[in-house]
């Protein structure tokens, strides 16, 4: 009977302290959201408050409609490329097909502009273990922290070039602060990258406690498995091809607006939005993009400030919509539902973060 009697009491204070940390990070989510979405929408309004939207339709049937289609194609080829590296990536582990890669990361993109936070990124990884058989979804979160690590190695070069083409200029003072806030994450990425890979056993050691290190110790066994592959050279290149591929639509949406502008300020917008968008922001990156296109246009390319802030509304769309579209059918193949896909996700997530401290 004292057994009988013990558990449940021991149950329902475990239960209660559950319920109270889900409570509270809850609260803090939801604080965090509103924050950011105000965020969000006090740039969208700072920059068009002097935007003479009534001339956008004007500009609009002024615009040179070819060279948006080919910044759309150029949108598409970018994730095209996206879901090669990603299949080269898991293929040590899991061979994953190019449709399978290509839909994930589509459904992803999609999920980014509906919902906040950049749920796509847990969703394409939960998508891609589930059609992958035997991939794990640890492994699926690791191989995205790789493309990150990747991503912004070159991001961190590029920058370093942009601020060769622009200039140290006053305004780009808080790039430069953002990329060496970036350089140092980036960093530690490829450091524990490479310890996953050629010093696994001695790294395991280090953090051989319980809690966190446990998660680092997982997270190392995961890196190992993709890293003793060849395919992650080519994966590593592949990532500029990713990166580059980004200034064509930009460039070619200068082209069709009537902007005469140069690659290379299509290159430094393109790290400008690149760095931006690490922050988090609202779904679709609605304000914090349009803010930034504005402002490095008109004050780094003397770009006339309303032309800037419509023209930020002009590529926002050209390079949004095709996600949206291409995205709402990869999910209406997949005959799966957003909000469905996105709950077991995060269940998957959670479950698999009790398991590590378990």
């Amino acid at each position: 009977m004292a057994y009988r009697s013990a558990c449940p009491r021991a149950t329902a204070v475990d239960y209660d302290d559950d319920l109270g940390d889900n409570n509270r990070s809850g609260i803090r989510a939801r604080v965090l959201l509103i924050l950011t979405y105000l965020l969000s929408l006090g740039c969208l309004i700072w920059t068009l408050r002097d935007a003479r939207l009534g001339e956008l339709s004007d500009d609009l049937a002024s615009m040179n409609w070819w060279w948006l289609g080919l910044a759309v194609v150029a949108d598409i080829a970018v994730y095209c490329v996206q879901a090669v590296r990603w299949a080269q990536l898991l293929r040590p582990v899991e061979p994953v097909t190019f449709r399978q890669a290509f839909s994930a990361v589509y459904i992803g993109l999609f999920a980014n502009e509906v919902l906040p936070f950049k749920a796509g990124e847990v969703l394409r990884c939960y998508l891609v273990s589930r059609w992958g058989g035997n991939l794990p979804f640890s492994v699926a979160i690791s191989s995205a922290l790789i493309e990150r690590i990747f991503d912004g190695i070159w991001l961190c070069l590029c920058l370093v070039l942009t601020i060769r083409l622009v200039g140290r200029h006053h305004h780009m003072r808080w790039l430069i602060d953002s990329g060496y806030v970036l350089g140092f994450v980036v960093l530690g990425g490829a450091a524990l990258l490479m310890l996953a890979v050629f010093l696994r056993q001695k790294t395991r050691a280090v953090f051989s406690g319980d809690g966190w290190q446990r998660h680092v110790r997982i997270l190392i066994d995961d890196l190992n498995l993709i890293g003793h592959s060849r395919y992650l050279y080519f994966a590593f290149f592949l990532s500029l091809v990713y990166l580059l591929l980004q200034v064509i639509p930009i460039y070619a949406s200068f082209q069709g607006y009537g902007f005469d502008l140069t690659l290379s300020v299509a290159f430094a917008l393109m790290v400008i939005l690149r760095m931006g968008s690490v922050v988090p922001q609202a779904p679709g990156n609605l304000g914090l993009f349009q803010f930034l296109t504005k402002q490095a246009l008109e004050r780094l390319f003397n770009v006339v400030p309303a032309e800037a802030a419509r023209f930020s509304l002009v590529l926002w769309g050209t390079v949004t919509i095709p996600l949206l579209v291409v995205g709402f059918i990869a999910l209406m193949v997949s005959g799966s539902k957003l909000f469905e896909l996105h709950r077991a996700a995060e269940d998957h997530a959670s479950e698999l973060a009790k398991n590590r401290t378990s």
